[in-house]
């Protein structure tokens, strides 16, 4: 096989990648994938283009006693605002979600610096998404009142003067995959002279 077609055939790869990939909201319960996978995936998530290598990214893989305190912290914040029932629901569905994942930025008194490393943030977390994607595995990227919360902070030893919560990730094997269209391209594509 030549280079081209070699690059041919990885582009096509990548492509159907980029494609098929969806935001899962359904796990197969108790199922976590392996731990390997999850580390290579914030191996490659590491690999995101960032402005002046800043590297600004920090992953905190939660162990069941901390998502189930998020859990419990998410279902008292949905129970004062609809009640202790809705609460309750919410907290027996996060309790089955079988991996955990926070991605913080670094902050920056720079602002530009700052919306560079968050895009960065936000580039490494797909690149974590696609990978753990070609391996069968769903991600879930949230970034739900939960993780605004100072008691999130606290749950996941981070200080928030410090870092600032990009998104809470779940994984795991989906239960269904969605089916989403997107925009036809002359619908987004506005090209200049």
């Amino acid at each position: 096989m030549s280079v081209q077609e070699n690059s041919s055939a990885n582009a096509a790869i990548v492509a159907e990648l980029i494609r098929s990939r969806r935001t899962i909201h359904e796990f197969l319960p108790q199922q976590p994938p392996p731990r390997e996978l999850i580390l290579r995936g914030i191996e490659l998530a590491r690999w995101a283009p960032n402005h002046f290598l800043t590297e600004p990214w920090r992953f905190y893989l939660l162990g069941p006693q901390t998502a189930a305190a998020i859990a419990r912290l998410n279902a008292e914040l949905v129970s004062r605002k609809q009640g202790p029932d809705a609460g309750q629901a919410k907290l027996e569905r996060w309790l089955t979600i079988p991996g955990w994942l926070v991605v913080t930025c670094e902050n920056s008194d720079d602002p530009i610096r700052a919306r560079e490393d968050y895009a960065a943030c936000c580039c490494a977390i797909h690149n974590f998404s696609l990978y753990l994607w070609s391996e069968g595995i769903g991600v879930k990227w949230t970034t739900g009142a939960v993780t605004r919360e100072p008691q999130f902070y606290d749950l996941i030893w981070v200080d928030p003067t410090v870092e600032t919560v990009v998104g809470l990730l779940w994984y795991g094997y989906p239960a269904e995959i969605p089916q989403t269209p997107r925009k036809a391209l002359d619908e987004i594509l506005v090209e200049l002279p």
